[in-house]
């Protein structure tokens, strides 16, 4: 059974070229376009990570990450911060609120898969 992922973005483009190459990959994709989107998906369909951005319509990813870990069912997904912003100040905000991991955009497929994968192998393994 292949792990599913939950992409919360809100920018199609952005959001189209993450799932295809994360399908291609063998990864189930469901996807957000907003906050509230996301963490409803998010405490439905219990995701093995979610890569969520940042800057969302309705509630933004910083509120989404502080709403999963505060939720029983849904603190134990690993939340992956994506955004645009890429001051040391950002990451330590997206750390505050949540998120297990941080990658910039324009997204670096490699780097971000590797933690990716990181981070599942540790839900599996705790």
């Amino acid at each position: 059974m292949s792990q599913t992922i939950l992409v919360v973005e809100d920018e199609e483009m952005n959001r189209d070229m993450i799932t295809q190459r994360l399908e291609l990959r063998g990864y189930r994709v469901v996807g957000a376009v907003d906050g509230l989107e996301g963490f409803a998906m998010a405490r439905a369909q219990a995701p093995d990570l979610i890569l969520l951005d940042v800057n969302l319509p309705e509630i933004d990813g910083w509120e989404v990450a502080r709403r999963l870990k505060a939720e029983a069912v849904t603190r134990h997904i690993p939340v992956v911060a994506l955004t645009a912003h890429a001051m040391a100040s950002d990451r330590d905000k997206a750390l505050e609120a949540g998120c297990d991991g941080y990658e910039t955009k324009p997204v670096d497929f490699p780097r971000l898969l590797s933690t990716m994968e990181a981070l599942l192998l540790r839900g599996t393994n705790p």
